[in-house]
């Protein structure tokens, strides 16, 4: 073979190694490696109907896992058995701030039953219940402290606490973000965040930066997609046919153990939703 022939050959052939390289590249695109999860309120209406059917439907749909959000008079015996008659592992738990504070001993030890990992607050009070309109930023520190409190004995019970947010955490007083003073104020041994995606999108922030930022405080994740409306608000679809695109998300929460879909609103059957949302969860690749 002449030089020439011979340097043509290993171009083309360079070429065509480089050309398989980045197919293979597309094709190897990592899967998640967590399992599909869903937030229980996304089916609040259908539970108190057929709680067992319900969780069997879900199961079938593609879910490995959930997070409770209310116990639906049930027992913690009576709850894990339909969990696991359903094949379904519920991981974390809701409970809002103004009952975990006068029930944390006994919503703690039926956790312990059920097996949670995690307990979570999902929303916050002010410090004064009879004051109105928006908590300050002293409320937001007063806050801090019970998270703290309330963590240290969740962890005690070998739990880990955490909050979820909406979008009240992103408004401002003095130039603070109230969600970075809760991220400040919180110990991080004691307090973990559960980030509801599609409201940080909603409150005008980016979830990236945050999580890059520090993503060994959400280990949790609530994958949520928002249209906007045409009256301005956003309201949550299903996945993929939104507007926030998950792949750099999902990529920055390198601390992440468990996501959990969340679909609050419905304009068709709520289970054909929820099998949609499933399927683009499974297919979704890094």
């Amino acid at each position: 073979m002449s030089h020439s022939s011979r340097r043509t050959f290993l171009k083309a052939t360079g070429a065509v190694a480089a050309a398989a390289c980045v197919g293979a590249g597309r094709l190897s695109a990592a899967p998640l490696s967590q399992p599909v999860g869903l937030q229980l309120y996304s089916v609040r209406e259908l539970l108190p109907k057929d709680f067992d059917g319900t969780l069997h439907q879900l199961s079938a749909a593609g879910y490995k896992e959930v997070e409770a959000a209310g116990y639906y008079n049930k027992t913690a015996k009576e709850f894990r058995q339909s969990m696991d008659q359903a094949g379904l592992r519920c991981v974390s738990t809701h409970h809002p701030l103004g009952v975990l504070r006068p029930q944390l001993d006994e919503l703690i030890e039926y956790g312990h039953a059920l097996g949670f990992d995690y307990m979570i607050c999902s929303s916050s009070s002010r410090r004064d219940p009879a004051a109105k309109g928006p908590l300050t930023l002293d409320d937001w520190r007063w806050v801090a402290g019970e998270f703290n409190r309330i963590g240290e004995k969740v962890k005690a019970a070998g739990m880990t606490f955490g909050y979820h947010n909406h979008i009240p955490e992103f408004g401002t007083e003095g130039g603070v973000v109230f969600y970075d003073e809760l991220l400040k104020q919180t110990d991080p041994k004691l307090v973990s965040f559960e980030m509801d995606c599609g409201w940080v999108m909603a409150a005008g922030h980016d979830p990236v930066a945050y999580l890059s930022k520090t993503p060994e405080r959400f280990p949790l994740l609530h994958v949520k997609d928002m249209a906007k409306g045409a009256n301005g608000k956003y309201n949550s679809v299903i996945m993929g046919k939104g507007e926030l695109d998950y792949h750099p998300v999902l990529r920055a929460a390198t601390g992440l153990k468990h996501y959990f879909i969340e679909q609050e609103e419905f304009t068709g059957p709520i289970m054909d939703a929820l099998r949609q949302d499933a399927e683009y969860m499974r297919k979704f690749s890094l």
